[in-house]
């Protein structure tokens, strides 16, 4: 199993790096899938990764090319820090099957949105 989350954090690196995600959209739902790991157990999961700065080095990358806005990263980090307080205290009061449908058409939602504006 230590291979599958090896794994399932270089996929998440990479997509990181790449375009900008990695918990909500590659972790929770590789925990999900690969791991048979409840749904709140897979977003406490992927909060303890995300704990470290595992996203440094990448912002370091984007920085030096003059792609980061400082100020726009503080304000939605501390947007995180106080959401993600409230969100786990929502996320679990919800029964594993409900939690699992709500993820799926908040993904659904994001990938209409996405498609439909390119």
């Amino acid at each position: 199993m230590q291979f599958v989350f090896l794994a399932i954090g270089l996929a998440a690196g990479l997509l990181s790096g790449l375009f900008g995600l990695g918990g909500g959209i590659v972790i929770v739902p590789a925990l999900l899938f690969f791991a048979k790991m409840e749904p709140s157990t897979a977003t406490g999961t992927s909060l303890g990764a995300l704990l470290l700065p595992v996203g440094a080095l990448g912002a370091w990358q984007y920085y030096k090319n003059g792609h980061v806005n400082v100020t726009a990263s503080l304000l939605i980090a501390l947007g995180l820090f106080a959401g993600a307080y409230f969100g786990a205290r929502v996320g679990l009061s919800l029964n594993p099957a409900t939690a699992k449908k709500s993820f799926a058409v908040f993904l659904l939602l994001v990938s209409a949105r996405i498609w439909f504006t390119a």
